[in-house]
């Protein structure tokens, strides 16, 4: 908080030490989720000291190496990964290929998912339909659906894709239909008295209504999907983090299987703050009523 009256700096509030011009307006913050700031300061103090605990337990012996490897070996590991590979195929390409098959999924669980949670939110056909598939099909975990996925495309890339496509389609089919289950229908009443048609009311009303739902559920199938690639690599595949986790887990090589999982993480918070800055620039009036 500013101190005698000062105007807190840039750097202290882009930390979260301190309120915003606007915020500090408020005489009531609690329960206002505008009111909380970024606390990218405590951010940073946490990685800070997961990496101090690591480096002090690589000196001192605190954990066994199989059971954790230290951070000098897994430096050195990932300077191997980088420069020559892993089983004769470039890093990035392991990489990469997780990225596509995980945007794959989601991709066109959003192309399927999104229109039919749009159908059945508007259509009381559409609704009685396809609810009882989308209820049943819902709670069961992605890798359930493994063996079945393995007889109908067999262990190509295309199993794959449609193993993270089903994680994804539901949870976009559901944030649609919430999305529009949540539109005040005082808008669509106003938009009608207007002389708005069908398409306008769709285009123009529910549409952007339903936009941050449908964020909500991008951001929320990339983390499942995310989850289920390492499940989806174990279909007989040779590349991707996960497979690479998976080969390096049988010959024990602890330092690769964290070096995957950091992989992982990073780029699953990455897309994470991508889509938070995609919401923000398209969906700029969330919580604004």
């Amino acid at each position: 908080m500013a101190e005698n009256g000062k105007r807190p700096s840039a750097l202290m509030m882009w930390l979260g030490l301190a309120d915003n011009a606007f915020t500090r307006q408020k005489t009531v913050k609690f329960g206002d989720a505008s009111a909380v700031n970024s606390g990218r300061f405590y951010s940073i103090a946490v990685v800070v000291v997961l990496f101090t605990l690591w480096t002090l337990s690589s000196i001192f012996g605190w954990v066994e190496p199989f059971f954790w490897p230290p951070l000098d070996g897994t430096v050195e590991r990932a300077a191997k990964l980088i420069n020559e590979g892993f089983r004769n195929v470039a890093l990035w390409e392991h990489v990469w290929i997780s990225v596509y098959r995980v945007i794959s999924g989601v991709l066109l669980g959003a192309l399927v998912g999104i229109p039919l949670g749009f159908a059945m939110g508007l259509s009381s056909i559409a609704r009685g339909l396809f609810d009882p598939i989308v209820e049943f099909m819902r709670p069961i975990p992605p890798l359930a659906l493994i063996p079945l996925i393995i007889l109908w495309f067999g262990i190509d890339e295309t199993a794959k894709i449609f193993l993270l496509f089903l994680a994804s389609l539901f949870i976009m089919t559901i944030a649609a239909r919430s999305g529009v289950s949540s539109v005040k229908i005082s808008k669509v009443h106003a938009a009608y008295s207007l002389g708005a048609s069908r398409i306008q009311i769709l285009r123009h009303v529910i549409l952007p209504n339903t936009l941050p739902e449908i964020f909500t559920g991008i951001r929320t199938a990339m983390g499942v999907c995310w989850g289920t690639v390492v499940a989806a690599e174990l279909v007989a595949a040779d590349r991707g983090v996960g497979s690479m986790i998976m080969i390096a887990k049988n010959f024990l090589q602890t330092d690769t299987v964290v070096i995957g999982i950091l992989i992982i993480g990073a780029i699953g918070y990455a897309i994470e703050m991508v889509m938070r800055w995609l919401e923000r620039l398209l969906v700029p009036w969330k919580g604004k009523g």
